[in-house]
């Protein structure tokens, strides 16, 4: 049901989204100089139409990728071809949202025996005498 839903959003993120090509830095060369081979993804997060909880896991993934205005940007130079960087664009933009359809496990609550109790109460007095040993020392 999850995969189903996050498959619909990723496809109203490809079709609502823009994208505009950039000069990257790094290696090329003077290609890099020529050609404008990043590209610029640009999505509109509102338009995606998350349910809220996965909209507010999307907006913690997101971090500073996220605009005020809640566009979401991607900038993509890993490539040297303009179609290398568009699709590694798009491919992170669809992990994001699969990663915000994902529900976080439940962290299952630690049992302890009495035992256990007993053993840990003993170590923390233990502990709290030997810490208050190290004061000051006082000449009576």
């Amino acid at each position: 049901m999850a995969d189903a839903a996050a498959e619909e959003a990723i496809e109203r993120a490809l079709a609502h989204c823009s994208e505009s090509f950039i000069a990257a830095a790094g290696p090329g060369g003077q290609n890099v100089n020529k050609v404008a081979t990043a590209v610029q993804l640009r999505v509109d997060v509102y338009a995606l139409r998350l349910a809220p909880l996965v909209f507010a896991r999307f907006k913690e993934l997101a971090g500073s990728r996220m605009t005020a205005k809640g566009e979401l940007v991607f900038t993509a130079r890993r490539f040297r071809t303009q179609e290398a960087n568009r699709a590694d664009a798009r491919e992170r933009l669809a992990e994001l949202i699969r990663d915000a359809h994902k529900l976080p496990e439940k962290r299952a609550k630690s049992r302890l025996n009495r035992v256990g109790k007993v053993e840990r109460l003993a170590g923390k007095k233990l502990r709290g005498t030997v810490k208050a040993g190290r004061g000051k020392v006082q000449l009576d």
